[in-house]
């Protein structure tokens, strides 16, 4: 039997991500009216860290030395990829509709690519550049519910703005992670995840100051469990080993199936039809994608990691 090739198992991994991810942001949409969403981004960070505490503690005494000179970098990402991130979708959430935000997001993959051209120069290949429009153009297709008319009458407010931040924190975040400490994985996830909750415990202090409270129900638990364990343990441990491994703005066009899986999601969970402009997207998305793993066959590095880097010592 045939085995999957390394790059091949690194987007199979990265789609499950972004299930993951959709999931995220519909969860976050959902209970709305019921978490405040700095409380709800400061459990998530709590629960993740506590369940990766155990193994990170391990490597903790070993990775002191590189922690300590490493501390600047870890603090950026942890504040871009954790607290700042959720704190703005989470927020934007409340007050831009699944459509707009699902259109912002799609935006991911040109802005990674732009700022990984801008700070460190890394050439995007023509083939590449293609599969990241095609992507998007499959986005924006089902977005638009296959007519262009559509995003002429959309209309953009503070919550589109929010998570149009959001989509540069992650970008920027996405890039810069090549620049993190060469420590274990499960060290870098903690000690990030911890610098996510002491950020998002000084805005959560701020809610509850201001009133805002958790109707408590079995639908709170459960988000809470969901947030703190898959998209955020599993998912942050994938996504960081497939951009150390094909690169961050091959990663970040992965994002474009996050739209796609919401509406997969919604016609699951929310009894939504699909229609053929849902396939139609599909397929310009998962064209773009194709064409970004066949620009990864002509050019190894593709703003990866060096090998040094890349030593799983967890």
């Amino acid at each position: 039997m045939k085995t999957l090739s390394p790059t091949t198992r690194t987007y199979l991994l990265l789609g499950l991500v972004m299930l993951l991810w959709a999931g995220n942001s519909i969860v976050g949409r959902a209970m709305r009216d019921d978490i405040p969403p700095f409380t709800l981004a400061l459990a998530r960070w709590m629960i993740a860290a506590l369940v990766v505490w155990p193994f990170a503690l391990p490597h903790l005494a070993t990775d002191r030395a590189a922690l300590a000179k490493g501390w600047p970098w870890l603090l950026v990402l942890g504040l871009l990829g954790v607290a700042a991130f959720n704190a703005f979708l989470y927020k934007g959430l409340h007050y831009t509709t699944a459509t707009n935000a699902l259109l912002i997001q799609a935006a991911v993959p040109a802005v990674v690519a732009l700022l990984d051209r801008t700070l460190f120069r890394t050439r995007v290949a023509p083939l590449q550049a293609l599969g990241v429009a095609a992507s998007t153009a499959g986005v924006v297709w089902i977005v638009a519910r296959g007519q262009w008319s559509t995003l002429a009458a959309m209309h953009f407010r503070v919550g589109d703005l929010l998570v149009g931040a959001a989509v540069i924190v992650w970008s920027l975040y996405t890039v810069l992670l090549r620049c993190r400490p060469r420590v274990a994985p499960a060290t870098f996830i903690f000690v990030t995840f911890l610098i996510g909750a002491a950020a998002m415990a000084v805005l959560a202090a701020q809610e509850w100051a201001d009133g805002e409270r958790v109707n408590w129900s079995v639908e709170v638990f459960a988000a809470f469990a969901y947030v703190g364990l898959l998209p955020s343990v599993v998912a942050y441990f994938i996504y960081n080993a497939a951009t150390a491994t094909i690169g961050a703005p091959r990663a970040g066009q992965a994002i474009t199936l996050m739209p796609l899986f919401g509406a997969l999601l919604s016609a699951l969970l929310l009894g939504e039809r699909l229609h053929g402009y849902h396939m139609a997207g599909m397929g310009l998305i998962v064209i773009g994608i194709v064409l970004s793993a066949l620009a990864l066959r002509t050019k190894d590095t593709g703003g990866a990691l060096p090998p040094a880097a890349l030593q799983d010592r967890g």
